[in-house]
């Protein structure tokens, strides 16, 4: 009999296609170390007294220094030279389409008691890169609060040059929804399609590249948290959007010591800011407060295999604290393609009015059971308390149909950022898209008061149980 002992030769990446070809590490919240050149991590210590090849380390933290070791996050880079070797910032004009503030008393804000809509959102004409084709929508809180959110679009057909963006107020999470996001970050580069969501967080430099030409797609910007995946109870140890799903990119370099610009936003403000040398020229990194993609369609749905339904948090991807205990700044969720099999249901949304806002995107196929034409690239909010449903066409397919095994959204993948915040719209918004309509109350015209051709069922059983009839 013959034995062998066979051993991986090094630690799990994903491998490259042609679609995506990068590497990346895989994991979500772990700490991660990689170097592009064989030595340049430095052995048993973050600090050496020189570090090889003459490069610099830098650190980068994403919490305070003293928050707990399951909070504290940071990274170590070790680069040929570090980010304080620059020439000065001076400011840039603000954008009107940009907002940071979403407290009331900022005219340039509203909120709306109804239901919106957007339909797909023009992507320029004229030379127009990541930043410059930033398009904020609603929002709420304020980043020098370090509390709240903001929604955006981004526009953009132009891949950006010499230049990297540096977000000061919060975590970036990007979803294209048109054409793949090519992005360079001092972490490594990362390659990212409609239908995958990636997370720049708060204070990392990177650039965006247009493989496909013209994109659009959907930006979630947080200002005081950082994401988490949903803790998932009764469900045990997987499902969801399992953390080994998650990639984070490889070193890679850079030996460029020409002029480049940094774009900083720093509440809500642009600066420029210049350097005789490339931000990306990080050899090695090590740490846990890093980038990482995820491609949505690895999501594990869960839901009802009897009767009723699970609350929507079963479609939670990943989400963010509040500063009040036990209630999420934002849960992100995604509704795709997945098994209905729930008897003697209503199976569609039940007519509910919630205590969060919601915002929906969606980002390929169709979303049946709306009276707009909700395309791919449109936007919708309800806010909290809105009452909303499908239309009365499908209520009445749903409650008369045949309740067999059913594959719904085939093709389609919708997401939603849910908040506890209340959201205000911007001026942008609610003016000057040319794409803004409201939800037509008239598609629910046909919820009548069907009651009131049972009075005389009704009545028969008040008296079959000794009670009086009704006298209408």
């Amino acid at each position: 009999m013959t034995s062998a002992t066979i051993s991986a030769q090094t630690g799990t990446t994903r491998a490259a296609t042609k679609e995506d070809p990068y590497q990346y590490a895989l994991g979500f919240g772990n700490r991660f170390e990689t170097e592009a050149l064989p030595g340049v991590l430095p052995y048993a210590q973050v600090h050496p007294q020189k570090v090889k090849y003459g490069l610099y380390h830098e650190g980068m933290t994403g919490s305070p220094f003293t928050a707990t070791r399951f909070e504290n996050t940071n990274a170590m880079f070790y680069r040929l030279r570090p980010s304080v070797a620059h020439q000065g910032f001076t400011d840039l004009p603000d954008n009107p389409d940009v907002e940071a503030s979403f407290l009331p008393l900022n005219p340039r804000v509203k909120v709306s008691p109804t239901q919106l809509a957007w339909r797909p959102l023009d992507i320029p004409t004229e030379p127009t890169d990541f930043i410059s084709g930033l398009k904020t929508i609603a929002g709420a809180g304020d980043p020098t609060l370090r509390e709240g959110l903001a929604i955006h679009m981004y526009l953009a057909n132009t891949s950006m040059g010499k230049k990297a963006f540096c977000n000061n107020d919060g975590d970036m999470l990007m979803m294209p929804q048109q054409g793949r996001l090519d992005i360079q970050t001092e972490f490594g580069k990362l390659m990212v399609k409609p239908g995958e969501l990636v997370v720049i967080q708060r204070g990392m430099k990177y650039k965006v590249l247009l493989p496909d030409g013209p994109s659009r797609g959907y930006v979630q910007e947080l200002f005081g948290a950082h994401y988490e995946l949903p803790d998932l109870g009764p469900l045990g140890g997987h499902g969801l959007a399992n953390a080994r799903d998650f990639e984070v990119p490889l070193a890679c370099f850079d030996i460029d010591q020409s002029p480049w610009e940094i774009v900083y936003k720093i509440g809500g403000k642009f600066f420029s800011c210049s350097q005789g040398h490339t931000p990306f020229d990080v050899v090695a990194w090590h740490g846990n407060y890093v980038p990482y993609k995820y491609d949505m369609s690895k999501f594990i749905f869960v839901g009802s295999i009897s009767r009723d339904h699970i609350d929507p948090s079963c479609f939670c991807m990943l989400t963010a604290k509040s500063k009040a205990a036990g209630i999420p700044l934002t849960d992100v969720l995604i509704f795709g393609e997945r098994w209905d099999v729930s008897e003697k249901t209503f199976r569609p949304p039940y007519f509910h009015r919630n205590s969060s806002t919601e915002f929906l995107g969606l980002v390929m196929g169709d979303y049946g059971g709306r009276a707009d034409s909700f395309l791919p690239g449109s936007m919708s909010h309800e806010t909290v308390f809105c009452p909303h449903g499908v239309s009365n066409e499908v209520r009445q397919q749903a409650i008369r149909g045949d309740l067999k095994p059913e594959k719904i959204h085939t093709g389609t993948m919708m997401v939603m950022f849910e908040s506890s915040m209340i959201f205000t719209l911007t001026d942008y918004a609610l003016n000057r898209t040319g794409k803004l309509h409201e939800h037509d109350p008239k598609m629910w015209d046909g919820l009548t008061a069907d009651f009131m051709q049972h009075l005389d069922e009704v009545n028969a059983d008040l008296v079959a149980t000794g009670r009086e009839a009704l006298s209408l």
